[in-house]
């Protein structure tokens, strides 16, 4: 190969993906991000998905784009804009051009900058890099469709069979802008395709023709060198939020003893979830896809009641639907965890893009006071260690638990050093003790109020349970007031009870800052990414981030009331700003609010809180 005309040194790139819903961009993306991974970068990514199952060809509203931000030290966000584009068709550059870093990389398919991809993406004239204000960008004319025909003319596939080949020559390209190694790429594409030789063949000859392609610019077209990350030794695998919720299940499964239990109904974007767990038979795993989400969620309940650890997964909608079910779990006191990936509302509103708006939903979205544990998980990697958290806490607790994620972390992907599991503490069911004669449904464990397991089939230890209010101790039906209240008064303190078994909330930065980030679930990356920006630029500024919603850390007040000022960032109108206002009202907070389906840019935070600095 020969020497290329010119090596941009970076720490870190984002590069992002972008083409018609039916251009394999999710495909090549997570391939590229394997490659970076294993090369040893570091990675975070953002599939973007468009929101319509199959949007008109060649619009905006169909394009699809992955974005992956890789580096030498730990990122923590896919990154806000791109140094490197790939767009393969007029509407994704139209799409994404305002999403470009000054000076990157542009690759272009010239062959589909046609006249009627232009007007059809709503471009006014036959010069989109014009229209754009693209001219002092790096771009790539590359005629992938005219090569990639090339390429497998002599093959004897069909057309369509060729074209959907050209994400490969694409990537392959990338691969030559990066020095990255085809071998992981090739194995990929041997394995899925095994049964189909002549696919395997040509997916491997485009890959490669379009690596070579690279070479025969290098002339013209820079490339760019990132060296691998320095990170902590062990087995690492590449991993989204909604796996690595389920697998956090699975750990909370051999750790406590318990079958794990599955009842669901598809819903974007959680149904991965349930695919996953779907397929771990191997491990003892039931899955029941319901006709609809109550039906889900009321086999859930149903499958606590006989003593498995019992889960049913959800977005928004469905979480609105469960509601009655969810109070029922309340009152009978039964241990089960709701995962809620949150996404854009109200009604189906936008499928595929994420917000956090479901936190009020989660807190109170049933009728009568009906408490329940409301817990966040906040990077892609860590809905492992939160979904196995709400497991405990369900279990030893014996209440509900809603665990909030949402489609940013869901569909994201991060490597993840693989855990032993010996460094997660035990869970313990507090199952009947067969020799307490002095035992009645809902008598309780003094320290945590929570009443005990008395699963079916457990000899002298019958009872029935239902939605009619129980009597404090003997769970009878009862309807006397007095009784109610104190059943209602219980069933809050066993939730805040919560609290002793949860960490106290950290504050990550300069603790004499004058201004105080305050964020929850998955908006942790950009903020924590902003902060050490911030800090590095000589600004006083912390950050506190919340994982347990209710109940709240103990020290919660202690933290905010330090600070001057305490602004409360979250993706939706204010949720966690307003339930901070219901907890601690002698203190103020101001908001940092985006509603557009899209995770926070670091550059957008940064701005407005050197604006709350200047004003201190």
């Amino acid at each position: 190969m020969g020497k290329r005309s010119k090596v941009i040194e970076r720490e870190e790139v984002v590069v992002r993906f972008s083409g018609d819903s039916g251009d394999g961009m999710q495909l090549t993306g997570t391939l590229f991000s394997y490659t970076s991974a294993i090369f040893g970068n570091d990675i975070s990514t953002f599939p973007d998905f468009p929101a319509e199952i199959r949007a008109p060809q060649g619009t905006v509203g169909g394009v699809s784009g992955f974005q992956v931000h890789f580096g030498h030290s730990e990122v923590y966000t896919p990154g806000d804009y791109a140094d490197v584009l790939v767009a393969m068709n007029p509407a994704a550059l139209k799409a994404n051009a305002k999403w470009m870093k000054p000076g990157g990389t542009i690759i272009m398919d010239v062959d589909s900058f046609d006249e009627k991809h232009l007007k059809k993406a709503g471009y006014k004239t036959n010069d989109p890099l014009m229209e754009d204000k693209l001219g002092d960008y790096h771009i790539v004319k590359a005629p992938l469709t005219t090569l990639t025909k090339e390429s497998l003319k002599d093959m004897g596939l069909d057309n369509k069979s060729i074209l959907r080949s050209k994400n490969m020559f694409a990537l392959g390209l990338v691969y030559w802008v990066f020095d990255r190694p085809l071998d992981h790429t090739e194995e990929f594409i041997r394995k899925k395709f095994a049964k189909k030789p002549a696919v395997v063949k040509a997916n491997l000859k485009v890959l490669e023709d379009g690596y070579n392609y690279g070479n025969n610019i290098q002339a013209t077209t820079p490339s760019y060198h990132i060296n691998p990350a320095e990170i902590k030794k062990g087995s690492y695998r590449n991993l989204n939020g909604n796996i690595a919720t389920a697998w956090g299940f699975l750990a909370a499964s051999e750790k406590s003893g318990l079958p794990l239990f599955l009842g669901s109904y598809p819903i974007t974007p959680a149904t991965e979830i349930l695919q996953e767990l779907s397929a771990r038979k191997d491990l003892g795993v039931k899955v029941f896809q319901a006709e609809d989400e109550i039906a889900g969620i009321c086999t859930s309940i149903g499958a606590s009641f006989t003593g498995s650890l019992a889960i049913t997964s959800t977005s928004g909608p469905g979480l609105a639907l469960k509601g009655e079910a969810i109070g029922l779990a309340v009152i009978a006191e039964l241990p089960l965890v709701v995962v809620d990936v949150q996404r854009g509302g109200p009604s189906t509103g936008l499928p595929t893009k994420t917000e956090q708006s479901d936190l009020m939903q989660a807190l109170y979205g049933r009728n009568g006071e009906s408490p329940l544990v409301v817990v966040a998980s906040s990077s892609p990697t860590n809905c492992f260690d939160y979904a196995y958290y709400a497991a405990k806490i369900a279990v030893e607790h014996m209440t509900p638990v809603i665990l909030l994620s949402d489609g940013f972390l869901a569909n994201g992907t991060q490597p993840w050093r693989i855990p032993e599991l010996s460094e997660f503490p035990d869970i313990v069911p507090p199952v009947v003790d067969k020799n307490d004669k002095d035992w009645a449904p809902y008598k309780r464990d003094e320290e945590r109020l929570n009443r005990y397991w008395a699963c079916p089939g457990t000899e002298g230890f019958e009872h029935r349970i239902g939605g009619l209010e129980k009597d404090y101790v003997t769970g009878d039906v009862s309807h006397d007031s007095l009784n109610h209240e104190r059943m209602t008064d219980i069933r809050e303190k066993k939730v805040q009870k919560v609290a002793d078994y949860i960490p106290e909330l950290e504050v990550l930065g300069d603790e004499d800052a004058e201004v105080l980030m305050v964020g929850w679930g998955g908006t942790y990356g950009h903020l924590y990414t902003a902060l050490e920006e911030l800090l590095a630029e000589g600004h006083k500024v912390a950050l506190a981030h919340f994982n347990y919603i209710k109940p709240l850390p103990k020290n919660s007040y202690d933290v905010l009331k330090k600070f001057k000022k305490r602004v409360v960032c979250e993706l939706n109108l204010g949720q966690f700003a307003s339930y901070l206002r219901m907890n601690f009202p002698d203190l103020e907070y101001s908001q940092f609010n985006k509603v557009q389906g899209l995770p926070f840019t670091v550059v957008e935070l940064k701005e407005h809180i050197k604006s709350l600095l200047e004003e201190c």
